[in-house]
């Protein structure tokens, strides 16, 4: 599919997420944007930095970080196999602007009110602390990374039989800008033989 035919035809697109990942959340913005402006329709799901981290020789400050990353997708999806997909999305922004926005650094302090802005049980939160969905959490994690490989993390996404990590962009760009980079996506991610464009971060994260 060319960026120009990406403008005109409507397609389905998938976006594998962890909701703790700050570069995941400014993609997931950009991605909001691209709904407006191209048609594109999202289908939001979970992967998780907890699983792809499991069994790796980390920093203990990451290691820590980690292994309260279980929390929030946990709920998630325990919300989603009680409620249905549709909740993933709204519960995702819930927590996300908690997070990144407010600054939470206490997870298990963003469950609670997220399940109450968007009208669930805040039952759900004791999820947070079993696996009772994890074979579901590994198994969404799996889907996402078995297209792209195990050398990348959240987020991934998927379209027109292609899928690529990233874009790791930031602020998250708007409007007609915001086409554009969908558009060259989806044209160097179909590209046969494409793999990789990368540059060195020159800022962080920029949440306005």
């Amino acid at each position: 599919m060319t960026a120009s035919d990406a403008a005109q035809t409507r397609t389905s697109a998938e976006f594998w997420f962890d909701p703790l990942c700050p570069w995941a959340w400014m993609t997931s913005r950009w991605m909001m944007e691209v709904e407006k402006v191209r048609p594109v329709d999202v289908t939001w799901s979970v992967m998780s930095l907890a699983v792809l981290n499991e069994g790796r020789d980390l920093p203990e400050q990451y290691r820590e970080m980690m292994d309260r990353a279980w929390g929030p997708v946990r709920v998630i999806l325990a919300a989603a196999a009680e409620h249905g997909d549709k909740v993933i999305k709204p519960l995702y922004d819930a927590m996300g602007t908690r997070i990144h926005l407010g600054g939470e650094k206490d997870y298990a302090k963003v469950i609670v009110p997220a399940l109450e802005e968007v009208g669930l049980p805040v039952e759900l939160a004791e999820f947070a602390d079993t696996d009772a969905h994890d074979d579901r959490l590994k198994a969404s994690h799996q889907r996402g990374i078995d297209l792209v490989g195990d050398d990348v993390g959240t987020p991934v996404i998927a379209v027109d039989g292609v899928a690529f990590f990233g874009p790791v962009v930031s602020p998250a760009p708007k409007g007609e800008a915001a086409a554009k980079l969908w558009d060259g996506c989806v044209l160097v991610a179909g590209t046969p033989g494409f793999f990789e464009l990368k540059r060195s971060r020159t800022v962080g994260p920029i949440f306005d």
